[in-house]
């Protein structure tokens, strides 16, 4: 489970009714899991496995945490490795959206935010009140593509592009038989069915992500900007990605987006996106990768925030990809939490923290940017 919204202090004071009693309930979900999507398969069978070796632990602490979702299910592989070998350190993460993560931290009620977007400007300049003497900056932990999932029984295969994308979750595309759809899957038996768009009603960092792509690859059919909260017409809506693969995986003709662990554990089909390259691609930790591996690190100082070129996608590239951040202060860090903070996050951005992500349906980091992610760890204070 998981402990931390995203617009500056009106967003903040949203969600502050939590405080200090959300941060002391958050640290009892440590030994509870969170039993969601993604819960099973490595995760799952790790608990008779042997203490992840050459972890550098601290001394005993507890480091609350909390936001995106799209984390949840590597932050529950990584807490529950790292307190293997660190049993004197509980680590607490609570999957409140990215928004709510990043107002969490900001307020000072967790020790880091996850967030599957970085900071605006204005947020950084907020945190100066938090990092006594410095900043916070967003730290790439994980990249994964974000499945768009269907529920069409007897639809096995299918393929959209950005523009038909922009058309469904803007309510203007409104059956699986449209004109768009039958073009980019000629031979496929599509019904007149309605179709049923699911987008997330918690201000999202996959959201946000997912709105960027369509803005960027597809500027006429999508005029919205990308923003956490979503922006178009029409369409359910549910909490958290959770609640959005559970509503597409019970209703019939539906659609939503959602990280591909939730996919895989809900057995949601997903669409292959036709990026105008020779084939559609489908969203595996593989090809995000190699769409992880086109972005560009735009951040100043220790920000490492990433930067996508969207509407250029390479050969076997899968386009709508997230890097998801931790969220921490340069300086300023609670010298409480700070010597296991910088000991999980080291394990996490490690080798070892990395290399179990494909089996978990997300993309490691590229090599050259995890060394990065270390170096920066290790200057915190």
């Amino acid at each position: 489970m998981t402990v931390q919204s995203a617009r500056a202090r009106r967003v903040i004071q949203r969600s502050a009714p939590a405080g200090a009693a959300a941060v002391a309930a958050t640290l009892l979900l440590v030994g509870c899991g969170t039993g969601g999507p993604g819960a099973t398969g490595d995760h799952a069978s790790s608990a008779g496995a042997s203490p992840v070796a050459g972890i550098d632990c601290a001394g005993k602490s507890q480091v609350p945490g909390s936001g995106s979702t799209a984390q949840q299910n590597v932050m529950k592989y990584w807490i529950d490795q790292y307190q293997r070998a660190c049993p004197g350190v509980q680590i607490a993460y609570n999957p409140l959206g990215s928004g709510a993560g990043a107002a969490q931290f900001l307020r000072g009620a967790t020790a880091f935010g996850g967030s599957d977007s970085a900071l605006k400007p204005e947020e950084v300049e907020l945190s100066k009140q938090t990092c006594a003497g410095g900043r916070a900056i967003n730290l790439p932990m994980a990249g994964g593509p974000i499945a768009v999932g269907y529920n069409l029984p007897g639809v096995d295969d299918l393929v959209l592009d950005a523009p038909t994308l922009a058309g469904i979750f803007d309510s203007r595309i409104t059956t699986w038989d449209a004109p768009q759809i039958r073009a980019l899957n000629p031979g496929a038996e599509l019904p007149s069915t309605r179709i049923r768009p699911v987008h997330r009603s918690d201000d999202s960092g996959t959201t946000q992500n997912l709105q960027a792509y369509l803005a960027g690859a597809a500027p006429a059919a999508w005029p919205y900007s990308a923003e956490k909260s979503w922006q178009a017409r029409g369409g359910g809506s549910a909490n958290g990605s959770s609640g959005v693969v559970s509503e597409v995986n019970s209703s019939y003709g539906s659609i939503g987006y959602f990280e591909l662990s939730f996919a895989a554990s809900s057995h949601v089909p997903a669409v292959r996106i036709d990026t105008g390259s020779a084939e559609p691609v489908a969203p595996s930790p593989e090809s995000a990768s190699a769409g992880i591996a086109a972005a560009r690190v735009a951040g100043q100082g220790k920000d490492m925030s990433l930067k996508f070129r969207y509407g250029h996608s390479a050969a076997g590239a899968y386009p709508i990809v997230l890097v998801t951040y931790e969220i921490v202060c340069d300086k300023g860090n609670r010298a409480a939490t700070l010597p296991a903070l910088k000991s999980f996050l080291t394990y996490t951005a490690s080798d070892e923290g990395q290399q179990a992500l494909t089996r978990i349906h997300y993309a490691p980091l590229p090599d050259t940017v995890a060394t990065q992610v270390r170096q920066t760890v290790r200057s915190l204070s």
